[in-house]
């Protein structure tokens, strides 16, 4: 999948349409796509039977109503995944029958207070029926719709026995999306697992997340010392993805040049680094809400309230980016629109 060039760039849902409606829920993603987006984000973890869930984490007590259930109090339990602590329950300790008696709850309850009249209301997904929507959704519309499919916590799964990019390569090729490389983006915050997937010749365009700050959970590499997220994002680091990957994502404030007050001035020029080495550039994540904009768009200290995030958004795609990941898809509909 690459960008839309001259016609702006990809527009993503990003966990489906969660400005609407729960994150990862059959009506976020079939939502994301009635409001005019080009493909759909999945995160992906593992059941301990090694089927593929639509999770935002490996704990799911955030976004599930697995806390009501008795059954599953003796799950409850403290791990450190990727360096830190997390109690609650885990999807890996759980088999895909056992998962599927869940249902979807809002996760940002205080910021999107209208989603929790869904809560209850939808169980939760896997990468199958996340497709199988895909599918459905691109025949009914006359075009090829897009998947970007997130790998979640390859290194920490793997010391669990889960080889998440093995099962990914499965389902692929179970589903037929093995056979659709024009639709298929992985991404990942460990560069391992897409090496992996690019060893075994998956066909898709792999892209490597980076975090604003730290190091990937899978560093240090073997044979070196470990490389941060900041280094990816340097030239040296460039170079040595253009030679893995077919492009990076980067969160959105790597995009944006402040000033010594922390206000936006304008884009940075990583956009154009990572062109010159032909590497595509998506950015995550793009929210009208005040808490998650420029301290110069926020309208007020009201965190849920809806800030100037045409001013902002604008200033993402005057960057040149390739795609760009949201939770109201239709609000860059306008503006992609709008651009063109």
């Amino acid at each position: 999948m690459s960008s839309r060039a001259a016609g702006g760039p990809l527009i993503i849902g990003h966990r489906g349409a969660p400005g609407y409606r729960p994150e990862h829920s059959a009506s976020a993603y079939r939502l994301a796509f009635e409001l005019g987006a080009d493909a759909v984000e999945p995160d992906i973890v593992v059941s301990r039977d090694g089927v593929l869930v639509v999770r935002h984490e490996n704990e799911i007590s955030g976004t599930t109503d697995v806390a009501r259930h008795p059954e599953f109090a003796s799950r409850r339990t403290t791990k450190i995944v990727d360096g830190k602590k997390h109690t609650g329950w885990f999807a890996e300790d759980f088999t895909w029958a056992e998962l599927s008696t869940l249902r979807c709850r809002e996760r940002l309850a205080k910021v999107r207070p209208d989603n929790r009249d869904y809560d209850g209301t939808e169980p939760i997904l896997r990468l199958r029926d996340v497709l199988a929507i895909v599918d459905e959704e691109s025949a009914a519309r006359g075009r090829k719709l897009g998947t970007v499919v997130e790998v979640k916590h390859a290194h920490f799964l793997a010391e669990q026995g889960h080889d998440i990019g093995v099962l990914l390569l499965q389902e692929l090729a179970d589903t037929g999306w093995d056979a659709k490389p024009e639709q298929l983006v992985v991404e990942s915050f460990e560069l391992g697992v897409l090496e992996q997937l690019s060893r075994a010749r998956v066909r898709g365009t792999l892209v490597f997340l980076t975090e604003r700050f730290g190091t990937p959970p899978d560093e240090p590499r073997p044979g070196r010392a470990a490389r941060s997220y900041g280094w990816y994002r340097s030239d040296a680091g460039l170079d040595f993805l253009a030679q893995r990957v077919d492009g990076i994502s980067v969160a959105k404030g790597n995009l944006i040049r402040v000033n010594a007050l922390g206000r936006a001035t304008g884009p940075t020029d990583l956009v154009h680094r990572a062109h010159a080495r032909g590497l595509l550039v998506f950015t995550w994540t793009l929210r009208p809400e005040n808490r998650f904009l420029n301290v110069k768009h926020q309208s007020s200290l009201r965190g849920a309230e809806w800030g100037d995030w045409q001013s902002e958004f604008e200033l993402i795609i005057a960057s040149g980016v390739d795609g760009v990941f949201l939770d109201h898809p239709d609000l860059a509909v306008a503006l992609r629109e709008a651009w063109e």
